[in-house]
């Protein structure tokens, strides 16, 4: 029994003494990491490094940033420019009002593009619309100002077609005569018309004593009453029916 516990003594002692040279290599790491900019050290502290990670340069035993865009380390395509980072650099998009820049925004353009003009420091938008006499050529169109640039759209009630502007065409409907929408009415009243100046010429002409003349006038005159005493008759004769 004694032997017994005496081994698990040790075991206990064994076990110990690993967790403790466990912890103490974790302090130790922690004490000696170097800081981010730093791939070796004499400490933690940021005047501690002995070499520097790529993107940055020793001074005075601290490692500080290289700016990239002021070398030619920079190297940025054309409509682009660079922008310094922690360490590296990006190659950032110029403004659409640059053709080439120094940095972000119309104001830091080398040249402004096709559309824009240099107002001031900026490169702005031109507007074609108000800048031009004529910029749409077509009397059918109306000018649209868009960023850079504009448009030709057609007037309202026109469509393009061949790259002209032409008058919508109206659906298509059976072609009507001149006398196709008149009311009864109005027929009635042309009709008694008519008669009225044929009666008058009749007048005219019986006025002369030419019988065949007062004849026909009669005659017409006779027909003029009788068709009007008719349709008088026939109306009230509705009328009396539908007051029923």
């Amino acid at each position: 029994m004694e032997q017994s516990s005496g081994l698990m003594g040790v075991k206990r002692l064994h076990r110990r003494l690993l967790q403790a040279a466990w912890l103490w290599g974790l302090l130790t790491v922690q004490v000696h990491s170097c800081p981010d900019s730093c791939s070796k050290c004499s400490g933690p502290e940021n005047d501690k490094c002995q070499e520097c990670k790529a993107g940055w340069t020793l001074h005075n035993n601290t490692c500080v940033d290289i700016d990239e865009c002021g070398t030619e380390l920079g190297n940025c395509f054309v409509n682009s420019y660079c922008f310094n980072t922690e360490g590296s650099y990006e190659c950032r998009g110029c403004d659409v009002a640059c053709v080439g820049c120094m940095g972000s925004g119309p104001a830091r353009c080398r040249k402004c593009a096709s559309g824009y003009r240099l107002t001031g420091s900026k490169c702005l938008d031109i507007d074609e619309c108000s800048d031009r006499v004529l910029a749409c050529q077509g009397l059918d169109e109306i000018c649209t100002n868009t960023e850079g640039s504009f448009r030709c759209d057609c007037a309202e009630g026109f469509i393009r077609k061949n790259s002209v502007c032409i008058r919508k065409q109206l659906p298509s409907v059976e072609e009507k005569g001149l006398f196709d929408d008149i009311q009864d009415e109005e027929v009635e009243v042309l009709q008694q018309m008519f008669f009225v100046v044929v009666l008058c010429a009749l007048a005219t002409l019986a006025a002369k004593g030419d019988l065949v003349y007062t004849s026909v006038f009669m005659g017409a005159l006779a027909a003029m009453a009788g068709y009007w005493l008719s349709d008088r008759g026939d109306r009230l004769l509705d009328s009396f029916l539908k007051g029923r």
